[in-house]
Formats: C-alpha cells, structure tokens, sequence
C-alpha cells in the first residue's frame, strides 16, 4: 500500500488478461489480511465490553469483569486507563487501528489492573498469560516512536509508576 493506494507490481510479460487477474487476487489476499488483522472490537463500546469477557475468560480466570470499558479521545500520553476502584478502563481512539492481537494485548493489561492495582510481579504475570505481550509492548512502542507521540505508557515491568488519583493507573 501507498497512502491509500494499492501497489501490484507485475512482470512486463504478463498479458492483460494475466494482470487483471494478479491484481483482483492480491487485493483479495490484501482485503482478506486486513479483516484478520482488524478486531471486531474497534466497532463500539459495547463491542469493546463483550471482547473484555471473551479475554477476561481466556486469559484471567474470568476474575477481571469491568463495570464499564469504553472509547475515549487520543490520550495525551496514555494508551488506555483503567480506575480500579470504580471498575473503569478507557481506551484510546488511538487504537482503534492498530491489528487486533495489539488491543487485546492493552486490554487484557487493562483488565489485569482491576485483580492487581500495581504494577508488581502478580500483575506482569497475569498480563504474562497473553502469549503477545512482548510482541504488542514492542508494537506499542514502535509506534509511539514512529508518530512522535512520545507515549511511554507501555509499563515497564522492573519499575512501579505511581498511581493515580482513587488508584488509578495508566498504561
């Protein structure tokens, strides 16, 4: 892809007939990766809350139900926000484009606040079950860097960043 644009480059033998064709099946292939790639989560808050289940089942022991998850506008420094204490956890728009194994990796950190407040060895072996977590932190941070978001709320495990006002965390 090129901006918005698809790019099929085609040896100079082909026929038309042969281009025509390379070029449906790679926007097929294309299309087909990105629907994979997307998570049906990014559709509503509703959809954002029923995906917080499946992962709170799969992953937590299904101990991690929120009272409320939902969209918010880019965060300034934060991908996500979870209160505890009111069973809370917001979502940066920011996401809503990144491939879904990324927003579950933030979800499921998310919901693991609402077990373990701080960032302890409790709470990084409960965000340890999801088998990408070092894959999406890497992802996170790439593209924090790549936009010059400057967003660091990517935790790092080895260091406890204080906690917010009624325990709130960020990550």
């Amino acid at each position: 892809m090129d901006g918005g644009t698809m790019v099929v480059l085609i040896p100079d033998r082909m026929s038309r007939s042969e281009e025509q064709h390379w070029v449906a099946e790679m926007e097929r292939k294309l299309l087909r990766s990105a629907k994979r790639k997307a998570s049906p989560a990014r559709a509503s808050d509703e959809a954002l809350m029923a995906r917080c289940r499946e992962l709170s089942l799969r992953y937590l022991d299904g101990t991690c139900e929120p009272a409320s998850v939902r969209w918010v506008a880019p965060m300034r420094t934060r991908w996500a926000s979870c209160t505890p204490t009111q069973g809370t956890i917001r979502v940066s728009e920011r996401l809503r484009d990144v491939p879904a194994w990324v927003l579950d990796y933030v979800l499921v950190h998310e919901l693991a606040h609402l077990r373990v407040s701080a960032h302890n060895a409790e709470f990084w072996a409960l965000c340890g079950r999801y088998p990408k977590t070092e894959r999406a932190i890497g992802y996170l941070e790439g593209l924090s860097a790549a936009a010059g978001l400057g967003i660091t709320g990517v935790d790092d495990p080895a260091a406890e960043p204080a906690a917010g006002t009624d325990g709130e965390h960020l990550a």
